[in-house]
């Protein structure tokens, strides 16, 4: 790419196409090969965590219009951040960019859960009654929107590579798809692929109502930071099956099912089923 228009240009269409086609993967593979039972209707409760996503994606574009990738630019232009300010190894760079970045999100997810208020609205992530793949998009649009801010924070104190930050927010995207779904992978696939990456069955026990579980497994991308600073936790206490997803705080229909309940969660108590 020669010019930041060109990047402008091809990433929502990088990015969009990518997330369709996984979405649509995963949304097969785990109507084919589901690892627990559906839970209610599928449609309806995709059609508000989509809405919750959309959201999301509205104010983002809001507050940040060109989007970690313009950032990334922004930085590469006027000789920001890190390696922006250090001289050759381009690949390195590369590499070091996505690596540390995933470790950013990896001590967001944390801080998500750590801070009072902040776990208000990522809560409304943990609420869903049921995991797959439509999970990966339920988040409150404000998180969405401080997530944002922080990566753009990261993009510019690295000095990030345009291409570093691009490759990452399409892998981001993806894993989260696939880490979500509701998916039954094998025991001998499993195994080996959660030594790189975070698995369904890893990140399923994150959402169990278990208090130490849900503050475990921390990971979105790969799976070495969870092992790296002890929050890897294998399998879930009741088992894949058996266990029970979702917040025990909130649990009414109206307000963890529809999009108006689930973007005033984080302002309101629960209210008992």
């Amino acid at each position: 790419m020669d010019t930041a228009a060109d990047w402008r240009g091809i990433e929502p269409l990088v990015r969009g196409g990518v997330f369709l086609a996984v979405f649509v993967l995963m949304a097969g593979l785990e109507a084919w090969r589901p690892r627990r039972p559906a839970s209610g209707a599928r449609l309806p409760r995709w059609a508000h965590n989509l809405g919750l996503a959309l959201g999301g994606t509205l104010l983002v574009r809001v507050m940040l219009p060109v989007g970690a990738v313009g950032v990334a630019l922004l930085a590469q232009a006027y000789g920001l951040g890190l390696f922006n300010t250090l001289a050759g190894a381009p690949a390195l760079a590369f590499v070091a960019s996505l690596l540390l970045l995933d470790l950013a999100i990896y001590f967001q997810h944390r801080l998500f859960h750590a801070v009072p208020w902040l776990w208000r609205l990522h809560r409304v992530h943990h609420a869903d009654p049921a995991f797959d793949v439509s999970t990966a998009l339920r988040f409150h649009p404000i998180e969405i929107g401080l997530s944002m801010a922080i990566k753009a924070a990261v993009v510019l104190a690295l000095g990030a590579p345009p291409l570093a930050v691009l490759v990452f927010e399409v892998g981001l995207n993806a894993c989260a798809l696939f880490n979500h779904a509701n998916l039954r992978l094998p025991t001998g696939l499993d195994r080996p692929l959660r030594r790189l990456l975070v698995t369904p069955d890893m990140h399923r026990v994150h959402h169990s109502v278990v208090p130490a579980e849900t503050h475990s497994n921390f990971g979105f991308n790969l799976s070495w930071w969870d092992r790296l600073f002890g929050t890897y936790r294998a399998q879930p206490a009741a088992g894949h099956t058996a266990m029970t997803i979702g917040n025990p705080d909130y649990h009414e229909p109206r307000q963890v099912g529809r999009l108006w309940g689930m973007l005033a969660m984080p302002f309101v108590p629960p209210r008992r089923a």
